[in-house]
């Protein structure tokens, strides 16, 4: 989402680094290109033109002009108040009164109200929670289909609701009904409305006046830019929302809704979704957000997205395996179908420090369907070909691309890439990593 700012954004420092020191003069050229940069990428002007402010202020001064670093600590200062313009810290739910905890989710229709609703079912029960889905949106029987739907695939309650039902009567009746189930926290998705109206804004209000929840949250679709910082500040002065959750933010968009809506609607974004699968809402960290924009990488997301995934018993047989150079095709595709759990192998490489500036990166295409394939080819093979790759001749080879849908050069590159690994092992176990350097290996 961020690309193409972070790109401007490094350009400029790129040349303010050039200068052996930042004068006054060369500071505002700078953040001339800046203020650009952050207009190009949806940013809302009024915004823009506070975060420059503040950043002149700061970096015309002493604190940078007697630095040693005077472009690295102007990078450090667009880092700390692109934070604080964001948000600071991630704000979590705040989930306080009698059970079960209403969480309401109001938006427009299209912005992805019923989707997240599952999404955030996934998130509570991580948390220990018990969530019981109400659909209220009754203007659209497929929204209550859906929400069903997304109840039973994920094994979460949910209430009964009818197209006949008043929105505020299925409300206040889901809070007996998840009493009965034992749940916890009740996630209601009200109805939306393809623009703001006054029925809206007074039926969202009887809701919460009947169930009095603990949460507001808009959901605002991050691909509508401007619009969708418009909606969070119309939404606040009607209903006084808690906090927002931007869908959408692996797509195409330019990435101003993120950066603006806490200035504008004072009201902090809680979550983002990142991807169409039920676990892909994460919490929104704006020092980790800023630091992806500035091509800094978010090494702690990508540490705790690993960590969800890995089973520690299985992380110290794997450590065996490498040590005792014993890690087969087998080993190699549960590794694989792991990182494919983390999300979108462009998100992963987004989160590596310099990985979403680096010029070689700019224009690479990654390849979202290429881990299939491979873990396609791996099932092709027989137990012992898994487990003995050197006995895979010709026509073994054959008949594993014929039985993957793939080609043979396909089964040829994953054998080759596969015994490079081996190679890079062996060199860790025989020299260590600094043997590895030594050989010109990226470790």
């Amino acid at each position: 989402m961020f690309n193409h700012l972070s790109e401007k954004l490094n350009s400029v420092f790129k040349k303010l680094k050039g200068h052996g020191k930042l004068t006054e003069k060369n500071i505002e050229e700078g953040l001339k290109e800046v203020r650009m940069a952050l207009l190009e990428a949806d940013v809302h002007y009024k915004v823009v033109k506070q975060l420059i402010a503040d950043i002149k202020s700061r970096a015309v001064g002493q604190e940078v002009m007697d630095s040693l670093t005077p472009g690295q600590q102007l990078i450090k200062i667009v880092n700390e108040e692109l934070t604080s313009l964001m948000g600071e810290a991630h704000e979590d739910l705040k989930l306080v009164g009698p059970s079960p905890i209403p969480v309401m989710l109001v938006g427009l229709q299209g912005s992805g109200k019923t989707t997240t609703a599952g999404k955030l079912s996934v998130l509570l029960r991580k948390k220990g929670k018990k969530p019981y889905l109400v659909p209220a949106d009754v203007y659209r029987p497929a929204a209550i289909d859906q929400l069903f739907k997304l109840g039973q695939q994920l094994g979460v309650p949910v209430f009964p609701s009818a197209v006949d039902l008043d929105p505020v009567h299925i409300c206040r009746e889901a809070r007996t009904a998840a009493l009965k189930e034992g749940c916890d926290v009740l996630v209601l998705d009200t109805a939306g409305r393809l623009h703001i109206d006054a029925p809206l804004m007074e039926e969202l209000q009887r809701i919460k006046d009947t169930v009095h929840p603990s949460e507001i949250l808009l959901v605002a679709d991050a691909m509508t830019g401007q619009d969708a910082v418009n909606i969070a500040k119309s939404f606040n002065e009607s209903i006084d929302i808690t906090g927002v959750i931007l869908t959408k933010m692996d797509g195409d968009a330019r990435g101003g809704a993120a950066i603006s809506i806490k200035a504008v609607a004072e009201k902090p974004i809680k979550f983002i979704g990142v991807g169409e699968k039920l676990n892909a809402l994460e919490p929104f960290h704006p020092d980790r957000m800023a630091s992806r924009i500035l091509g800094m990488g978010d090494v702690l997301t990508m540490i705790e997205k690993a960590q969800a995934l890995v089973d520690e018993k299985q992380a110290a047989e794997l450590e065996k395996k490498l040590r005792k150079n014993t890690f087969t095709l087998e080993d190699f595709r549960d590794q694989l179908r792991q990182v494919r759990k983390m999300g979108s192998l462009t998100d992963i490489l987004g989160m590596i420090p310099g990985m979403g500036v680096n010029k070689h990166m700019k224009n690479l295409s990654v390849d979202e369907n290429e881990l299939a394939r491979v873990e396609a080819i791996i099932n092709s093979m027989t137990p012992r070909e898994r487990r003995q790759f050197t006995i895979i001749n010709g026509s073994r080879r054959k008949r594993i691309a014929k039985g993957s849908g793939t080609s043979v050069q396909d089964v040829n590159r994953l054998l080759k890439n596969y015994t490079q690994i081996l190679k890079m092992m062996k060199k860790i176990n025989k020299g260590g990593l600094r043997d590895m350097g030594r050989a010109g290996l990226p470790f």
